[in-house]
């Protein structure tokens, strides 16, 4: 396969912007046209792993085989990988028990097994849990059902579990902790305990009012009161996030490198964090990425 599975988790808040905005949020981040879904777009990624490769010096020829040549030599040859746009696999949202939840919703779950499949992933599960209507939701254990009342309430709604949806919930949760954290580690669990799944209405409601909104301002450094115009708002999907993409390999004869060579080489790059989107001085955009393919487990 040529193709591998990307998933994406914020360590802090994502800021993956527009450049600007025409509401009152002066720099939201990227959402998709017609489904409004956030997204980073694949170029960000892109840059980020080939700046991994500019250390040592003696990675430059691989970075540029795998990558593409500089600006000046562009038109010499194409880079043998490509990243499409991260999008929105689940949203994390604050929750009465439990602390917070993961929601997704049908229509995410979907595109994940569309491009899971075409990744040549196994095991995605069959089955995609969906609420019946939008004061429902499925989930698998009871960790955000509140004390007393077979209720989840994330955020301000109070949403009825739908239990004979468990066991597609549960399929999910554990084919998504295996690609998602550590082999063995306490987030798989937390994570089983917190996957929510929501009716698209609900998501869509959701990313109007659960993503993260910080005012910023500049400061006069003579009279320390703020500039004029040094006010302003900006976007960013909050820590905890997951989306998910594909990474696709296209060998040449230019760049004489296998599949699974190119693989390869980003995969080590993987193995620490890296800082995608804007806003980096401030500590926006750590991200954990991992890279799945048709070997279970995520290997």
């Amino acid at each position: 396969m040529n193709t591998r599975l990307i998933f994406v988790h914020a360590l802090s808040p994502l800021h993956a912007g527009t450049g600007q905005g025409v509401g009152v949020i002066d720099l939201p981040i990227a959402r998709e046209k017609a489904t409004g879904l956030p997204y980073l777009p694949g170029s960000s990624l892109k840059g980020t792993l080939r700046d991994e490769f500019n250390e040592p010096l003696d990675l430059h020829e691989l970075r540029d085989r795998i990558f593409g040549p500089e600006k000046n030599s562009a038109s010499d040859f194409a880079g043998a990988i490509q990243f499409t746009d991260q999008t929105l696999a689940l949203l994390p949202v604050r929750s009465l028990a439990g602390t917070f939840a993961w929601i997704t919703s049908p229509y995410i779950l979907g595109r994940l097994k569309r491009d899971a499949t075409d990744a040549g992933a196994t095991g995605v599960p069959a089955d995609i849990p969906t609420p019946e209507d939008v004061e429902h939701c499925a989930i698998n254990l009871s960790k955000l059902i509140v004390e007393g009342v077979n209720k989840v309430c994330l955020e301000d709604l109070d949403l009825t579990a739908d239990d004979s949806q468990a066991p597609y919930v549960q399929a999910w949760a554990d084919w998504l902790k295996e690609r998602i954290f550590p082999a063995g580690s306490a987030w798989q669990t937390m994570f089983a305990e917190r996957l929510c799944v929501v009716h698209d209405d609900v998501l869509s409601f959701m990313l109007n009012t659960a993503t993260e909104i910080t005012a910023r301002i500049k400061i006069k450094d003579d009279v320390k009161t703020v500039e004029k115009g040094g006010l302003w708002y900006e976007e960013a999907l909050p820590t905890e996030t997951v989306l998910f993409g594909l990474a696709l390999a296209f060998p040449n004869s230019k760049t004489d490198m296998k599949v699974a060579d190119i693989f390869s080489a980003i995969q080590k790059k993987l193995e620490k964090a890296l800082q995608l989107g804007g806003k980096a001085t401030v500590g926006r955009g750590i991200c954990r990425v991992k890279m799945t393919n048709a070997i279970p487990n995520g290997g």
